[in-house]
């Protein structure tokens, strides 16, 4: 690819796809062409699904006036229940006519396109999907709930406050946009600052380079499991999701708890990183890690664990070390992290060759992908929740909600550079090299069933990022003596940071030893028992089990061997916009 743009005419193609894509929100509109063609072509080609979708409509058309005209008719009393039903109309206000009709003849027509866009013979899986996302995309837009004259809740407010939650409304856009503008974190991110609220933990960087910094955290107890844990975030986001407010940080968890800690904290890549490559974040960044502990810990063996894309690298250094015989790592756990990316969620709307090409042109013209695109994409997948009731809250009824410490890291994201995203994106996402054993680490294939190290998976049931039936996969390729597989309630990130004080939280957990026979995800989810609580306590109870007894603390860093002290925790790294 880069041997590509050093074409002019590639470099033309950049330079317009780049510039388009402000107008398509980063989607390549041949993809979009393409679905809406083989949509369109096999529908017209196909009379008898004419046929079901026009009796669709008009089934759908005569149940609403049927509806229309019975509430009518009740003259004086409640209306009709409704047809069907959402929650973005569950209010008492939208049963009341003429905003319960506005609102049932959204919804049906929102039914009526999503039938339209489903089962039509000879059209592929992938442009059904995205044909389906356009037309969802495409009605929200349209939703009375997003308008001030037909959102009876936005009326009853703009009387009752004499339009001034309006004049707050435009206020909290004007803020927005000048933040925005300024590069500056959205408002109320301010009072959850890392080292002040969150990222509070105590400990020492040790060790920092081009890529990350190294936090060694502070001892809490006289006696420490011998092996440490080696914590792996993705790139993608802040670390600290992992250390935030002292009662649901799980590094602190983890510390209490009798372990000895390191996490790496992503530098935030700029324009100047375009080149940092895969094997840039590999050698420089987790193995460098692995290689610093190593001084600081001689002869002690590593638990690791990796979150998100953190995971995924964590899976390919393991599996190269165990090829390359470097026996170092004692444990293996991935937190909703993927290495199968068949069955990768809702953000394979996103991924085909057009999309995937064009990504890279628009990352290319500027060396990065910017964090408002990667926003972008996820408020697409839930726009409802992350778009349409933001414009609501913030700026119809004028009340912005209050961030808690999850929103606000959530707001606080990074960069991805050209060149590393663009192999991720191709090899990973789009050809699954990692999973069939064609990914190579300097020049030769590494392959996952290689891991010989106790393994434990962390899945959510809600994550729409990593779908837990795709991270459980690994378990169907592992060799490893044993793999323990755990399903928990919430979602990406909510699911994660799961505080044992948390008493609404459930999971279910079983472990998958060597020669036994393996279950399919269903299957799994029937036999797996149930428990109540947080997955923190199951698995601290499975990284004590494998490890090898207690030992007094280790200094912090190792000064005599070029890690010294070089900072509080949380660094400096973790400031970076």
């Amino acid at each position: 690819m880069e041997a590509l743009k050093d074409s002019s005419h590639a470099g033309v193609d950049s330079f317009i796809h780049a510039r388009q894509a402000k107008f398509t929100m980063n989607l390549s509109p041949v993809t979009q062409l393409l679905a809406v063609l083989d949509w369109w072509i096999n529908l017209a080609d196909s009379p008898g699904t004419q046929f079901r979708i026009t009796e669709d409509l008009i089934d759908k058309a005569a149940n609403f006036w049927d509806y229309t005209l019975r509430s009518l008719l009740k003259t004086g009393e409640k209306p009709e229940k409704s047809v069907i039903t959402d929650r973005r109309f569950e209010a008492e206000a939208w049963q009341q006519p003429p905003f319960v009709f506005m609102h049932q003849a959204f919804l049906l027509a929102e039914q009526w396109w999503q039938n339209a866009t489903h089962d039509i013979p000879g059209v592929s899986r992938h442009h059904q999907n995205v044909v389906s996302f356009m037309a969802r995309q495409f009605m929200d837009l349209f939703s009375p709930a997003n308008f001030l004259w037909t959102n009876p809740l936005l009326i009853q407010a703009t009387q009752k406050e004499g339009g001034q939650n309006l004049i707050r409304g435009f206020e909290n856009m004007m803020e927005d946009w000048r933040r925005q503008r300024n590069r500056e974190l959205p408002a109320g991110t301010e009072n959850f600052r890392p080292g002040e609220k969150v990222a509070v933990t105590p400990g020492k960087v040790v060790f920092r380079n081009r890529l990350f910094e190294l936090i060694q955290y502070a001892p809490a107890t006289k006696k420490v499991h011998t092996e440490p844990v080696l914590i792996v975030p993705a790139w993608i986001m802040k670390y600290y999701i992992l250390d935030l407010s002292p009662h649901n940080s799980l590094v602190k968890y983890l510390v209490e708890n009798g372990h000895t800690v390191f996490i790496i904290s992503w530098r935030n890549p700029t324009a100047e990183d375009r080149n940092l490559s895969m094997a840039d974040y590999h050698f420089d960044g987790v193995l460098a890690a692995i290689n610093a502990i190593s001084k600081i810990l001689p002869e002690k063996k590593i638990h690791t664990v990796g979150y998100c894309l953190g995971g995924t690298m964590l899976a390919i250094v393991a599996a190269t070390m165990s090829r390359d015989g470097d026996d170092r790592l004692k444990s293996m756990t991935l937190l909703a992290a993927q290495t199968d990316f068949t069955e990768a969620g809702e953000l394979m709307l996103f991924i085909d060759e057009n999309q995937v090409n064009y990504l890279t042109d628009i990352m290319y013209d500027r060396g990065y992908l910017d964090t408002k695109e990667m926003a972008g994409a996820f408020q697409l997948l839930r726009a409802n929740e992350l778009f349409w009731s933001r414009i609501i809250q913030d700026y119809l009824l004028g009340t912005r909600r209050p961030l808690n410490d999850l929103m606000s890291w959530n707001a606080d994201a990074t960069r991805m550079p050209f060149r590393m995203h663009s192999k991720y994106l191709r090899r990973l996402f789009l050809d699954n090299d990692l999973f069939q054993g064609r990914y190579k680490v300097d020049g030769r294939n590494i392959v996952l069933s290689d891991i010989h190290i106790p393994v434990f998976l962390v899945g959510t049931v809600m994550d729409h990022v990593a779908p837990w039936r795709s991270v459980y996969k690994f378990q169907l390729i592992s060799d490893a003596p044993t793999v323990t597989f755990l399903l928990t309630s919430g979602g990406h990130n909510a699911g994660i940071v799961s505080e044992p004080l948390n008493s609404r939280r459930t999971y279910q957990m079983l472990t998958h030893r060597e020669g036994e026979k393996h279950m399919d995800p269903d299957q799994w989810l029937e036999e797996a028992p149930r428990f109540s609580g947080s997955w923190w306590i199951p698995w601290q109870k499975w990284l004590a089990e494998n490890s090898s007894g207690q030992t007094a603390p280790p200094e912090m860093g190792a000064p005599e061997k070029g890690l010294r002290i070089l900072g509080d925790a949380p660094g400096t790294y973790v400031h970076q916009l």
